[in-house]
């Protein structure tokens, strides 16, 4: 069970990786940041179709997209300098909070 969340992980990272690069790239302007994008997104949803060979796809989705709101809300603010008002770190918060209460207490997500 440990592998797949680390693939689940990696899935994570290279969203994250590919978000990032989204907002690099210009609206697709930049020809390595959006090169970048297609390859971490394939990547991504790649390593996404492995964890779903153990994890229900729901699970799956609500841990990948979850966290990779929050990182790339952290990445928006430590690169691009994009601010969060309360609202919003709240709402990340109840997400967060979300993911624990699946991983912690749901039967469908793998222990």
């Amino acid at each position: 069970m440990g592998q797949t969340y680390l693939i689940l992980i990696l899935a994570i990272a290279a969203e994250t990786i590919g978000t990032t690069a989204l907002q690099a790239s210009q609206q697709f302007t930049r020809l390595w940041p959006s090169v970048l994008v297609v390859l971490a997104y394939g990547l991504s949803f790649w390593l996404l179709s492995l964890t779903l060979k153990v994890m229900p796809v729901g699970v799956v989705y609500a841990l990948w997209s979850g966290l990779g709101i929050v990182l790339i809300a952290v990445i928006g603010l430590l690169v691009f300098g994009q601010r969060l008002d309360w609202p919003a770190v709240l709402g990340m918060a109840m997400i967060l909070s979300g993911i624990l209460v699946i991983h912690l207490f749901s039967a469908t997500s793998p222990h």
